[in-house]
């Protein structure tokens, strides 16, 4: 089928180079080695990897260093007591939010867009969060690649600007083969990334053990040596910025094998490690990032101590005493650590600016031309200087990344698991959704519109410095109280019986079924049974890609669609 907009009956293309470039970007998104699925589920068929091999990966993109500046700048602002209890805060609340989205993202192989659309938004209502996961990937991605520039200008004596330029170009043949090259990349690199990530305490602890005292009572640039509930809530605020990370370790989650088919201990490992687990050692790093900030604050000013590379250089020196060789180990690290969590940033903001205008446009491309676009708007924040505004920029984004997280989770354990409103499985195939479902989108509008409003102030310090937890708490109420109120009405437009019955039977998921329109086979949960419009079966790309189709769709009569249960499961299994 093709991925893109075709030229009109009767007119040919004028522009030869435009066709060139244009065939090539299609031949691009029909491999799968390359499309790494952007639009759709993980076919079985892809998934070839162990639920250790998901794991490692997963946790691959975990050796950021945004984590070492997040630490810092929360102890310099807020003081070491009251950041190291924000972390904390901040860690267990994202940990607890993210096992229900790992788990439903593993179990039925798909990425947060997908999940986010039957987990309570629609097909429509989850565009809104696909510019919020992208805009948390190419924030981070920032982030990241300005650090990089730091640590290149340190060592090379490089202007910033060409090292933003540089950082940015290195990721994309990285990229451009999704998962399976990222998957050996990320283990390859790790044992030496773990190494250099202990050195810095363990160098401190040999050569300067005295170097730990009057860390807890360090006050920063004006904050307090006690812990102060203000300095909590604001501290804790920045650090769940993060809380959209999740979508970036589901990302990777949805390449693993069959929930049904793998040893449960081995299956439930892999993905409570690699899912809410990420959060185990980011915390780790923040409060690492904190006390390096205090142990080099006194030579390099406050500043300066919230740069990761600055961090590193000063606790290296602790037992390496020759500056160059200092130096070189410390770019090794910052350089690699940024290598390998910008490599997930540009996949995952690829693969949701895929989402986001293959529903607004109706086209698609391929992910290599999105993956462009997302390394663009990156790189104009890095030359923007977003590094030195980085608390007021992670401190508002909180506020709408978790009332986001927190309509998905209550959808998910709450109006799946309790009250059982909310179908059993994800659907994510727009024949079957409304175009907005009210019960996640308008909690998230509401949510994060409120706590906006107080973390601006209006509402008083308190709220001010909790406002992500006020958007939590008014998600997290919503949720379940709408869909309540509105019955369930609008999470399916009509029923799916083949899903209903590959949730009796398992092992239906593997086999394939034709696509009327491309004469393509796919797996069954990635099926259309009986489209309205094409009348036959189609994959949920067809679907996707298809205009002015959705009205027929759900027009479809829910008689029909019981009566087609029959012969829609009588045609998977004459071409299986």
């Amino acid at each position: 089928m093709s991925t893109v907009s075709p030229t009109p009956a009767g007119q040919q293309p004028t522009d030869t180079g435009t066709r060139t470039t244009w065939s090539r970007f299609r031949e691009w998104a029909e491999k799968d080695n390359i499309e790494d699925y952007s639009l759709r589920y993980a076919p079985k068929s892809f998934r070839r990897w162990s639920p250790m091999a998901c794991s490692v990966t997963a946790l691959g993109g975990i050796a950021y260093l945004a984590d070492y500046s997040i630490g810092a700048s929360i102890a310099v602002s807020h003081g070491a007591a009251s950041a190291i209890v924000a972390i904390l805060v901040a860690a267990v609340t994202i940990f607890l939010t993210g096992i229900p989205i790992a788990y439903y993202a593993a179990k039925y192989n798909l990425d947060m867009d997908l999940l986010t659309r039957g987990a309570g938004f629609g097909y429509f209502g989850s565009t809104l969060t696909s510019l919020i996961y992208a805009s948390f990937c190419f924030i981070f991605f920032a982030l990241e690649g300005a650090i990089m520039a730091q640590a290149m200008h340190l060592a090379f004596d490089m202007p910033l600007p060409v090292g933003y330029l540089i950082g940015s170009l290195i990721i994309i043949p990285l990229v451009l083969y999704g998962m399976s090259a990222l998957a050996k990349f990320q283990v390859w690199t790790q044992p030496l990334w773990l190494i250099l990530f202990a050195a810095p305490l363990v160098m401190i602890a040999i050569a300067d053990p005295s170097g730990f005292d009057g860390f807890l009572s360090w006050a920063g640039d004006g904050g307090s040596e006690r812990v102060t509930a203000v300095a909590v809530g604001a501290g804790a605020g920045v650090a769940l910025s993060l809380i959209a990370q999740i979508g970036e370790q589901v990302d990777y989650l949805r390449f693993m094998p069959e929930k049904s088919e793998t040893p449960p201990l081995r299956w439930w490992a892999a993905v409570l490690a690699a899912g809410p687990g990420w959060v185990i050692l980011g915390a780790a790093k923040q409060i690492c990032g904190a006390f390096l900030a205090f142990y080099i604050a006194g030579e390099v000013g406050f500043t300066r101590a919230t740069e990761p590379i600055e961090q590193f250089l000063g606790s290296y020196s602790t037992m390496i005493h020759n500056p160059t060789v200092a130096l070189a180990i410390a770019t090794v690290m910052v350089l690699l650590s940024q290598i390998k969590i910008n490599v997930t940033n540009a996949y995952s903001g690829s693969l949701s600016w895929s989402n986001f205008f293959s529903r607004v446009l109706h086209v698609h491309p391929g992910r290599v031309v999105w993956l462009a676009l997302h390394i663009a708007i990156a790189l104009t924040l890095m030359l923007a200087n977003m590094f030195t505004v980085l608390n007021t920029i992670l401190g508002f984004y909180s506020n709408v990344a978790i009332a986001w997280i927190g309509a998905i989770v209550a959808d998910l354990v709450i109006n799946k698991g309790i009250l059982k409103i909310s179908p059993p499985y994800i659907e994510f195939k727009r024949a079957y959704l409304y175009p907005i479902n009210p019960v996640g989108f308008v909690s998230m509008l509401v949510a994060s519109s409120v706590s906006i409003v107080a973390y601006f102030g209006a509402f008083g310090a308190f709220l001010q410095a909790w406002s992500p937890y006020l958007a939590l708490a008014i998600a997290l109420v919503l949720t379940p109280l709408i869909a309540v109120l509105t019955g369930g009405k609008y999470y399916l437009a009509r029923p799916n019986p083949l899903r209903e019955e590959i949730e009796k039977e398992p092992l239906w998921a593997g086999q394939t079924l034709l696509d009327v329109v491309d004469g393509k086979r796919y797996e069954l949960p990635d099926m259309v049974h009986d489209c309205p419009f094409h009348g036959g079966p189609i994959s949920s790309l067809t679907c996707t890609l298809t205009k002015n189709c959705h009205e027929q769709c759900q027009s479809a009569s829910y008689e029909n669609a019981v009566d087609a249960d029959g012969l829609g499961l009588r045609k998977a299994q004459s071409v299986v």
